[in-house]
């Protein structure tokens, strides 16, 4: 997060200053999918669609498919594609690009946005322009991987280098065709995952046989480099790509001694850093350039320059099976959320948020007994034949082998601290009667 707000509603929000722009499509893994939703209605937004990849197969398949879903309403579809990791800080210089940028999609052009350098950045491709189309757009010569410090160097000086941004603007016909010219393996793909694709509530899962055996590329490598359409518009926005948390000290603010702070954090002598706190004070003393992450999942410490290979301690993670690469404190549902707070042997203590107009599944446990105490709002409680209402400061118990059901009957959330006491709390330890999200009885 970067602000007041996710990148994800950044993005979403920059979007609409794009005229006659429709509602957004939006690719994600599908583990993702309650966060994304929770994401959109925070922001009072709704997208035409949200497609699930069941495995991520790089950029290429997901913006075809993204294709594939805007021609069902419109063959002459216009896709502006815009990762949702990204900070702009001049909107207005972006919106301009992009109104440059669709005459040229109108000739069957594909556009893709290169940032005037501001330094020589060695964590960003690049992309060397060509001749000049139009006043203010180019031909792709070539796109260039990461380069080191002195070739970077060279590249800036030589004013005919942009970073590469990864946004595009292309009609999604245009798209599908050049990718079926180059790689022909990946449309044959990804089309039978989309026409083999289910709806499961407002998500678009795709077909999880068909998206696997599809080959995995960006769209740089798989059509980009080898279209002869392609053409580069150069923007000037104040922009960065936030991969890492470095990236985020780059783009935020800094105390007088160049410090980000984010959260309950007390940082002494420190100098440089990158300090965010989410769920209890951090102190800091005598550092300088490191990154310092808490969430209450677990704590990351490390140096800034360093930082972009935590995908090592990932790794190490997954070899050593922990389950904090699988399981995180909040986890996101269709009806709203529910955070861990204390977990031990024979009790577990959870915060529930249910948003508004939202129901639980009716529902047993074979397991655990819980006692659910409302913290804010008004929750309609079914307790085998019972409907009763509870509000704020009021509790009620749940026994083992009842038959129950929790919904908000209020127009604010629903908080509620949840406490499970049993011989096993795991979450497979659920038998579901009856539930309006289409989810399996067990």
């Amino acid at each position: 997060m970067a602000g007041d707000i996710s990148l994800l509603q950044q993005t979403l929000q920059r979007a609409h200053t794009i005229p006659d722009i429709c509602s957004p499509i939006i690719v994600c893994n599908e583990e993702h999918r309650f966060m994304v939703a929770e994401q959109l209605r925070q922001q009072n937004m709704e997208a035409s669609s949200i497609l699930l990849e069941p495995v991520g197969r790089n950029t290429a398949p997901a913006v075809a498919v993204a294709a594939l879903q805007a021609l069902k309403t419109d063959p002459a579809a216009v896709l502006l594609v815009m990762p949702a990791d990204h900070v702009i800080k001049n909107v207005e210089a972006f919106t301009n690009a992009v109104n440059r940028g669709i005459g040229q999609v109108v000739a069957n052009q594909l556009v893709t946005f290169g940032i005037v350098p501001e330094s020589p950045e060695t964590g960003y491709g690049y992309i060397r322009c060509g001749e000049k189309v139009e006043p203010d757009s180019f031909s792709i010569a070539e796109f260039v991987e990461k380069p080191s410090l002195d070739v970077a160097k060279e590249y800036v000086a030589s004013g005919k280098y942009l970073w590469n941004s990864g946004m595009f603007l292309f009609a999604a016909k245009s798209y599908l065709d050049e990718l079926a010219q180059f790689a022909p393996e990946i449309i044959a793909a990804v089309k039978r995952a989309h026409e083999s694709a289910i709806c499961d509530l407002d998500f678009i899962r795709l077909d999880a046989k068909a998206f696997s055996e599809c080959p995995s590329d960006s769209i740089d490598y798989a059509v980009m480099e080898k279209t002869g359409n392609g053409i580069v518009v150069p923007l000037a926005c104040g922009w960065s790509d936030v991969g890492s948390w470095s990236s985020l000290w780059d783009v935020d603010e800094k105390d007088e001694r160049g410090n980000v702070i984010k959260g309950d954090v007390i940082a002494s002598d420190s100098d440089h850093s990158y300090v965010h706190s989410t769920s209890r004070l951090v102190t800091t003393l005598g550092i300088d350039g490191l990154v310092v992450v808490e969430t209450a999942d677990a704590v990351l410490v490390a140096d800034k320059d360093q930082v972009q290979d935590v995908k090592t301690i990932v790794n190490t993670l997954k070899q050593q099976q922990r389950d904090e690469v699988s399981l995180h404190t909040v986890v996101y549902r269709p009806w709203g959320s529910y955070e861990s707070l204390v977990i031990a042997e024979r009790f577990q203590v959870k915060r529930i948020i249910v948003n508004p107009g939202q129901k639980l599944s009716l529902q047993m446990h074979h397991h655990r007994a819980e006692h659910w105490i409302v913290v804010s709002g008004t929750a309609l409680v079914t307790r085998d034949e019972e409907e009763f209402v509870i509000t704020e400061d009021q509790s009620t118990y749940i026994p083992l082998g009842t038959k129950h059901r929790l919904a908000n009957a209020g127009v604010i959330p629903l908080e509620i601290i949840e406490v499970q006491s049993g011989s096993y709390l795991g979450e497979d330890d659920i038998v579901r009667f009856e539930d309006v999200y289409g989810r399996s009885p067990f």
